[in-house]
């Protein structure tokens, strides 16, 4: 990795103060969009559900602009723990039960799809962003042991078979720290650098003719065909127009939207560089883990062997005042060997939260579509959400509408009180962990 180097072209707001801002990969900026121009299709937001789409899109032949208000990977996807988890935030066994065998069975058959997307992105552009394979569900009880048999069984029935159940000893064997009972690897997931992989993705629609503004947030959108899409300095009319903010999507912009999800914040902490032997002894294997609690925490090693530890959620996507005094004694107590580590990067972002806890894909107007709410799962379910658009956009709806018929239900008490009632159900799922129920 090189360390990033400014320029006095880039334009938009800085990326947050991270590790992976000050580790990211040197790359010419893009400008602002300063003038009317025309394409076939608009996106808005330029993370990892604008990009993916706008490079499927490119592939395909599509002339495509990316309007970003900050950078290219500023939210969420520069920001992210960096792990790369199979599936969706709602297993397939409750899209079965919810939703019926038919919706299963077509979801399931696209659960492992994102992270093959993942690795076949990096392969085919040659991308710099440190894809390690391997990751660890911890279990931290017995019951959530036996729910990650179930899981394993589960997957299995939709063809993924390369995961291995770890008792207690081996799961020490591979994480040390006394703390969980069991875990389940799964070599197919992974860790990476996430705000490297998004600007290589970016890259690649570069060099296939898109265009990509940063700087460039949209003030408004005229609906009709084609639809008109207005920044501060320009215009861009288009065919179609998608919706890719997440998290960040302005309120004003798409007030239907907003009011179907909720932004959620999570925190995140780098240490200092450990020696290979300590990195070694903690994580002999390198894999990234996330434990099985409903606020979960995660954690990995990073190229030059900081550990980057997250965890927990502050609904309403605010960063507390302090994120050390949430983060460290999580880090402390997984890893009691680290205690005293200095900490030389924290910094918090937000994802997009649903009621049902799966994504919200469909159509505001005819030509306007958006994808949205990845609950947790963003890295691989924004790569296949690019997939999913440019197959419909093409004429094949079948995938994208399986996702789009899911109901999209708005949180209880409005956006006045669904912060206050997420909380207390997030409590209540709490409690139920620590008990071990």
């Amino acid at each position: 990795m090189s360390a990033q180097t400014g320029s006095p072209r880039a334009v938009g707001v800085p990326h947050t103060d991270s590790y992976y801002a000050s580790s990211v990969n040197h790359h010419a900026p893009w400008p602002e969009l300063t003038d009317n121009i025309e394409c076939d299709v608009c996106i808005v937001g330029a993370g990892y559900t604008g990009i993916s789409s706008a490079l499927y899109l490119c592939e395909a032949g599509y002339d495509v602009v990316v309007l970003e208000a900050a950078r290219v990977g500023w939210g969420a996807s520069g920001r992210n723990g960096g792990q790369v988890v199979n599936s969706y935030s709602r297993d397939i066994d409750v899209i079965e039960e919810r939703y019926g065998r038919q919706t299963a069975d077509m979801l399931g058959s696209m659960m492992f799809e994102g992270a093959r997307i993942i690795r076949q992105r990096i392969d085919q552009y040659a991308i710099d962003c440190d894809y390690r394979p391997g990751c660890i569900f911890a279990a931290l009880s017995a019951r959530q042991l036996t729910k990650l048999r179930d899981q394993q069984k589960l997957w299995n029935r939709y063809g993924h078979t390369e995961l291995t159940l770890l008792n207690e000893s081996a799961v020490r064997r591979e994480i040390a720290t006394d703390r969980y009972v069991g875990g389940l690897l799964d070599k197919n997931g992974g860790h990476l650098h996430p705000l490297n992989l998004v600007l290589g993705e970016a890259e690649a629609v570069r060099r296939h003719g898109g265009r990509i503004f940063e700087g460039s947030a949209v003030t408004r959108i005229e609906h009709g065909e084609p639809a008109r899409v207005h920044t501060a300095k320009g215009q861009v009319k288009a065919k179609y127009v998608i919706l890719a903010g997440n998290a960040y999507l302005s309120q004003q912009l798409a007030p239907r939207l907003t009011r179907l999800s909720m932004p959620c914040g999570s925190q995140i902490v780098a240490t200092e560089p450990l020696s290979d032997d300590m990195a070694l002894s903690l994580l002999p294997n390198n894999y990234c883990v996330e434990d099985c609690n409903y606020l979960l925490d995660y954690f990995r090693l990073t190229a030059d062997n900081r550990m980057l530890y997250g965890g927990g959620v502050t609904y309403g996507g605010k960063n507390p005042p302090n994120i050390d005094s949430v983060i460290l004694p999580k880090l402390n107590r997984t890893f009691p060997q680290l205690k005293g580590v200095k900490i030389d990067y924290r910094w918090g972002g937000n994802f997009l939260l649903t009621l049902s806890r799966l994504p919200q894909f469909g159509r505001l107007e005819n030509n306007i579509y958006y994808m949205q709410g990845d609950s947790g799962h963003g890295v691989t379910l924004t790569h296949l959400a690019g997939k999913l658009i440019t197959e419909m956009l093409r004429g094949d709806a079948e995938r994208f509408d399986a996702f789009a018929r899911l109901p999209h239900m708005p949180f209880f008490g409005g956006r006045n009180f669904q912060v206050p009632f997420t909380m207390l159900g997030a409590a209540y799922y709490s409690l139920r962990d620590r008990l071990g129920v």
